[in-house]
């Protein structure tokens, strides 16, 4: 059966595959993806290896999943599904989703996907880069090259066609914020100095929101809601819908009926949020991506001016 290019982006919070310029680039088939993750385990591949559970631990009740220590020390997930606990790696986790996408692709384009070529963060070391390798074995693809994500992003805008310049990548995705300068030359990239933070993305702006929500649903009514799954998931997606529309609108309205109850009967959150507010409940996080680019860029031993391109990739960029 032929076979053919696929470019999937996968974030540590999304997924998505397309099949533009599909025909035009054999061989294949390719899938560049990043090591996908499910419901906010943003960390966890990174941490892979290092036995740093502890590290993660602290943002547990703004997911709705319960965290367990590895033999290793690794963060795993525990989840009940049906009647049955079960624990999973952050490899298993990504490879169920490198599964799905690569089963997506194989229906569009009515064809067997088979390999991939995998982006990673480029401060990934060996034992993250070997449990990326691993989550796509596992669903069923062979890895051909681990690249970085800045060369990535730097090639999928067309600037290797450059010369002798050098590039930042800032990229603020759902999960990580990463930024990269890389020098080009006769095509070829050379990354010259990475630095991030893998504990900030547009899952803070959501979680800022979140513990907004449930410090005023407090404060009216005395009831946490940071200990009921359930509850912690409706206001997850709510306070990602917020901060989407408040990215176009100046206002929107938290409408959340029987988020829970007690004896006094079923309770509801009906609040409205302004951009205004949200732009204090978050500003020290666009404040913590400066350090990072200043310290890039004083690694690269370069000055802002000297940079010749910026670009902005990631879904809160």
């Amino acid at each position: 059966m032929g076979m053919d290019e696929v470019k999937v982006k996968g974030g540590t919070a999304s997924g998505l595959t397309s099949d533009q310029d599909l025909r035009s680039k054999p061989p294949g088939p390719t899938i560049a993806l990043h090591p996908a993750v499910l419901l906010d385990l943003r960390v966890f591949v990174a941490t892979a290896g290092r036995g740093i559970v502890d590290e993660v631990q602290g943002e547990s009740h703004l997911v709705p999943y319960k965290l367990v220590k590895a033999a290793n020390g690794d963060a795993h997930i525990q989840v009940t599904v049906g009647t049955e606990t079960k624990t999973y790696s952050p490899p298993e986790i990504a490879a169920m989703i490198l599964a799905k996408l690569k089963a997506d692709a194989e229906s569009k384009l009515g064809e067997t996907i088979t390999q991939a070529v995998i982006t990673v963060p480029a401060y990934f070391n060996d034992s993250q880069r070997n449990a990326t390798k691993d989550a796509g074995k596992i669903a069923g693809l062979e890895v051909l090259r681990i690249i970085n994500e800045p060369t990535a992003a730097s090639l999928a805008y067309g600037l290797d066609k450059k010369k002798d310049e050098k590039i930042a990548v800032y990229d603020l995705g759902g999960g990580t914020f990463d930024i990269s300068v890389l020098e080009i030359g006769d095509g070829v990239f050379e990354v010259r100095a990475t630095n991030g933070d893998t504990h900030l993305g547009g899952d803070d702006w959501d979680h800022a929101v979140m513990d907004w929500m449930f410090s005023e649903f407090k404060a009216e009514t005395g009831i946490d809601l940071t200990k009921q799954p359930d509850a912690v998931q409706r206001i997850k997606e709510e306070a990602e819908k917020a901060k989407i529309a408040l990215s176009s609108s100046q206002n929107y309205d938290i409408n959340l009926p029987f988020i829970t109850a007690d004896q006094t009967g079923p309770k509801h959150i009906q609040k409205s949020i302004t951009r205004a507010k949200i732009e204090q409940l978050t500003d020290k996080l666009f404040e913590r991506t400066m350090v990072p680019v200043r310290n890039c860029l004083k690694d690269a031993g370069l000055t802002e001016k000297e940079v010749d391109e910026l670009v902005l990739v990631g879904g809160m960029t």
